[in-house]
C-alpha cells in the first residue's frame, strides 16, 4: 500500500522478507531510530541496485517514490538530494549520497561482518579484483543493457520508433562483454573470484529487464554465464527486489 503525499509515495521501513505497509508521521524518537532512505522508485534500476544491498545485509529501509510524471525530480526539494535530478538519492541520518554504486559501496561497508564482506575488504588483492569488475560492469556491460532497453522500452513510451541499428550494435556491444565473462567464469565461480560481491548483485537489475525482451536469446551461447545468472537469480535477496521492481513498473 502507499500513502500519497505532495506528489510522492511513501512506504513503511522494509525488513527482509516482509511486505510494504502505510506509515505515519514519525516522532523525533522514532526518527532517531529510523531506517535509511532510498529515495526513487524500485523499478528504476540503479535504485535496485542499492536495494538488493539493502537486503543482503539485512539492513531496514525505507523506500521514499520521486514522481516523474509531476517532474518531482526537477523541483525544489531532490536536487538538494541529487544535483543532476536523478534517482536513487539516499540519506542515512544527516548523510546524504546519490550515485549507486557509491551508496551500494557505503551500505556494504557499514553492515560488513565475516560473514557479509561483499566489497571483500581486508584482503587487497580481492577488493582490487572487485574494483575492476565492477569498472567493467559500469564501462562496458552497463551501457550496453541500457542502450537496448531505452530503444526497446522507453522510446515506445515517450511515441518515438526504436532505432533498431542502436539495437543492433548494442547487443554486438553485450555479446562481446559476454565473451570476456565466459573466459572468466570458466576460472572461477564468480566474476572477480571464488567468492560473491557487488560485482555480480550489480548486474542483475539491468539483466532482469533484458531478459524480458526479444534479444535475451544473445545468453544462449554463453552457458557459464547463464549458470552464474540463474544462481544469481535465486538469491533470496535478488528475489525480493525484483517482487519490488515489478510492483513499481505495473
Amino acid at each position: 500500500m502507499q500513502h500519497k503525499s505532495r506528489g510522492r509515495a511513501v512506504r513503511s521501513p522494509h525488513k527482509p522478507g516482509e511486505g510494504n505497509t502505510v506509515i505515519h508521521q514519525q516522532s523525533r524518537a522514532e526518527q532517531s531510530m529510523a531506517p535509511v532512505k532510498v529515495l526513487g522508485s524500485a523499478a528504476f534500476t540503479n535504485v535496485a541496485r542499492v536495494l538488493v544491498c539493502l537486503e543482503e545485509v539485512g539492513a531496514e529501509y525505507e523506500i521514499v517514490d520521486v514522481d516523474f510524471h509531476a517532474r518531482e525530480q526537477k523541483g525544489p526539494d531532490h536536487p538538494a538530494r541529487n544535483p543532476f535530478g536523478q534517482v536513487p538519492a539516499f540519506q542515512d541520518g544527516d548523510l546524504t549520497l546519490f550515485q549507486s554504486r557509491a551508496i551500494s559501496r557505503y551500505v556494504l561497508r557499514k553492515h560488513r561482518t565475516d560473514e557479509v564482506n561483499l566489497l571483500r575488504e581486508g584482503d587487497p588483492k580481492e577488493s582490487a579484483l572487485v574494483d575492476v569488475w565492477l569498472d567493467v560492469e559500469a564501462l562496458n556491460f552497463d551501457p550496453a543493457m541500457r542502450s537496448v532497453f531505452y530503444q526497446h522500452r522507453v522510446a515506445p513510451a515517450l511515441g518515438r520508433i526504436p532505432d533498431e541499428k542502436i539495437i543492433g550494435e548494442s547487443v554486438e556491444k553485450l555479446r562481446k562483454v559476454l565473451e570476456v565473462y565466459e573466459a572468466q567464469l570458466t576460472k572461477h565461480r564468480y566474476l572477480a573470484g571464488d567468492f560473491l560481491s557487488l560485482v555480480d548483485l550489480s548486474h542483475f537489475p539491468e539483466t532482469h529487464y533484458f531478459m524480458g525482451m526479444p534479444y535475451a536469446a544473445v545468453f544462449d551461447a554463453y552457458p557459464r554465464v547463464r549458470a552464474w545468472l540463474e544462481e544469481l537469480f535465486d538469491r533470496p535477496a535478488v528475489k525480493k527486489v525484483i517482487s519490488l521492481m515489478a510492483q513499481d513498473f505495473n
